[in-house]
């Protein structure tokens, strides 16, 4: 663990948590803007007593399709930081389970 021949190693975790942490808050973004805008135009039509709970479980249902399309750059990006972080894991294993049969690693 100790060999940091690898210049990406020391930052990916915190590439993976800045990505994923940009997603959650887009998502997030995204269902407060859907809310807003369900709850302001349930009242410019007129209806006077509309719960902001129905507005927001309208924008939450609405959210899912939309965050696909809408957020494929972010959830792309996230993806491929999960994938580089868990090939980094899945490459120290192997180096692992190598020295502790005694063998070198050809890395």
């Amino acid at each position: 663990m100790s060999d940091n021949s690898d210049n990406k190693t020391p930052g990916a975790g915190g590439r993976l948590a800045l990505d994923v942490l940009v997603y959650t808050a887009a998502r997030i973004a995204l269902v407060v803007a859907l809310t807003a805008a369900i709850y302001y135009l349930g009242k410019l039509i007129g209806i006077t007593e509309f719960p902001l709970i129905v507005a927001l479980l309208f924008a939450i249902v609405l959210a899912l399709p939309l965050g696909i399309w809408l957020l494929a750059p972010l959830r792309k990006r996230a993806t491929a930081s999960i994938a580089a972080v868990d090939e980094r894991r899945r490459r120290d294993r192997e180096q692992l389970q190598a020295r502790l049969r005694g063998k070198e690693s050809t890395d």
